[in-house]
C-alpha cells in the first residue's frame, strides 16, 4: 500500500502493508493502480505554483518518499508582499487546488515539526494556525508516536506509559537521553515546541533550452540527428560546466506545412524521461532520436529545438574497491531503455512481488517495465 484516506486508516490500513492485507481490512474500499509519474507531475506542478509565493520550499516529487505530498513554504517576512499569514496560506490553497485537485490540509507554526501536526489535524482543505510561543501548549494533548518514525523508540514510549507529547515534554532531557540516546534528545525538543530539524530550501530544478533554425526544411531524419547533435552537444557542455545532470529530455519540431496534407499539426513534440539524470550528449542524443525514428515527423522539419529539464546536480558515484563493475546498473538501465524503444516497451518486462500473501499465485506478481526512466509521450 502507498497511501490510504482517514475512512480506510480507520480501519487499520497503513502505508506499507501487504495488498491482501488491506484487502482483508478494508474489503469494500476501492483500490487504485498505482500511477507514480502522474503523482510526480502533479507534485511538481505544485512546486512552480509554491514558488511564486515563496523562495524557499521543501518536498519530495519522489512517490516512493515517506515525506512524499508533504510540502513545506517559509513564510517569514511575506506579510508586505502578501498579507498576513493565514491570508497567505489561503492563498497558496487556492492555487494548488488545480494541480491537487483539491485544496490541501494547512498548518501554520512556529516549528516545522509543529507546522506538520497542525497541518495534518486539519480538516481537508481547512488551515489550523498555532500562534507564537504557543507551540508546546498545542502539541500537548497531541500523541507522542508523532515525535519519532523509529520503530523501537515508538515501542519504548508505549511501554513507558508516554502516550502524549506533554508527558515527554515534562521529563528531562538527560532522563530522555538516558533512556532513548540521542533520538531522545531530538524528541524531548520537539515535545517541548524547540525547533529540531533545520530549514533546507530545495534546489529548483532549471531548465536549458536551445533552438536552430532549418533552411531550407528538411524531411530525412539524419539531417535532423545532425542538428540535434550540434544541440545536444551545446547543452551538455552547459550542464557539465555547472555540474548539473538533466533528468528529461524534450525536442520539439517545428514543421513546413506549404506540401503537406491538409490537416497536418505544425509541430511534433517528443519527451522523455531519461534512466538517470545523465549530462552525457550521446545518450541524449540517442535516447531522442530512437523516439523520433518511431514517430517520425509528418512534413519537413523548419526548426528543431531540444529542452532539457530537471536540471540538478549531478550525484557522484564513490565506486566501492571489492565489487566489480559497480556502474553496471546504470548501465543497464540505458541499454533496457534503448531497448525499449526499438522493439516496444511492452516487450520489456520484469517481475515484481506485488502481494505475497494473495490466495492465488497469479495475484502474489505483477508485470512492469524494466526501464521506467524511459517513459516519454509523443505529441
Amino acid at each position: 500500500m502507498l497511501d490510504a484516506n482517514p475512512a480506510a486508516r480507520q480501519l487499520g490500513v497503513r502505508r506499507g502493508i501487504p495488498l491482501g492485507s488491506a484487502h482483508r481490512l478494508a474489503p469494500e474500499a476501492t483500490f487504485l493502480d498505482p500511477e507514480p509519474e502522474a503523482d510526480r507531475a502533479a507534485i511538481e506542478a505544485a512546486f512552480e505554483v509554491l514558488a511564486t509565493f515563496s523562495p524557499a520550499i521543501v518536498g519530495s516529487a519522489d512517490p516512493t518518499d515517506q515525506a512524499f505530498g508533504l510540502l513545506e513554504v517559509q513564510i517569514d517576512g511575506l506579510e508586505l508582499l502578501w498579507g498576513p499569514e493565514p491570508i497567505l496560506v489561503e492563498r497558496i490553497g487556492v492555487a494548488l487546488a488545480p494541480a491537487l485537485a483539491g485544496r490541501p490540509r494547512s498548518g501554520i507554526a512556529g516549528t516545522r515539526f509543529a507546522a506538520m501536526v497542525a497541518a495534518a489535524a486539519a480538516e481537508p482543505g481547512a488551515l489550523v494556525s498555532v500562534s507564537p510561543g504557543e507551540e508546546a501548549g498545542f502539541l500537548a494533548p497531541m500523541p507522542a508516536l508523532l515525535l519519532t518514525q523509529d520503530a523501537e523508540i515508538r515501542g519504548r514510549l508505549r511501554r513507558f506509559g508516554l502516550r502524549r507529547i506533554g508527558q515527554v515534554a515534562e521529563l528531562a532531557g538527560s532522563a530522555l537521553v538516558a533512556r532513548f540516546g540521542m533520538e531522545g534528545a531530538r524528541i524531548g525538543a520537539r515535545a517541548r515546541g524547540e525547533e529540531t530539524d533545520p530549514f533546507r530550501p530545495r534546489r529548483a530544478p532549471e531548465r536549458v533550452a536551445l533552438a536552430l533554425s532549418i533552411e531550407p526544411p528538411v524531411a530525412e531524419l539524419e539531417a535532423v540527428r545532425f542538428v540535434l547533435h550540434r544541440i545536444a552537444t551545446t547543452l551538455a557542455a552547459n550542464l557539465v560546466a555547472r555540474g548539473l545532470a538533466a533528468a528529461r529530455g524534450q525536442v520539439r519540431l517545428e514543421l513546413d506545412l506549404a506540401f503537406a496534407r491538409a490537416g497536418t499539426p505544425g509541430e511534433a513534440v517528443v519527451e522523455t524521461r531519461f534512466p538517470e539524470p545523465t549530462a552525457d550528449a550521446e545518450a541524449i542524443e540517442r535516447l531522442l532520436l530512437a523516439r523520433l525514428e518511431r514517430t517520425p515527423p509528418s512534413a519537413p522539419v523548419s526548426r528543431l529545438e531540444l529542452e532539457l529539464t530537471g536540471a540538478e546536480p549531478a550525484e557522484g558515484q564513490q565506486l566501492p574497491l571489492f565489487i566489480p563493475q559497480a556502474l553496471r546498473g546504470a548501465r543497464l538501465r540505458w541499454q533496457l531503455a534503448r531497448l525499449a524503444l526499438t522493439y516496444g516497451e511492452d516487450r520489456i518486462r520484469s517481475v515484481i512481488v506485488t502481494d505475497p500473501e494473495a490466495p492465488l499465485p497469479e495475484q502474489r506478481w505483477a508485470w512492469r517495465a524494466v526501464a521506467p526512466g524511459s517513459s516519454g509521450t509523443v505529441r
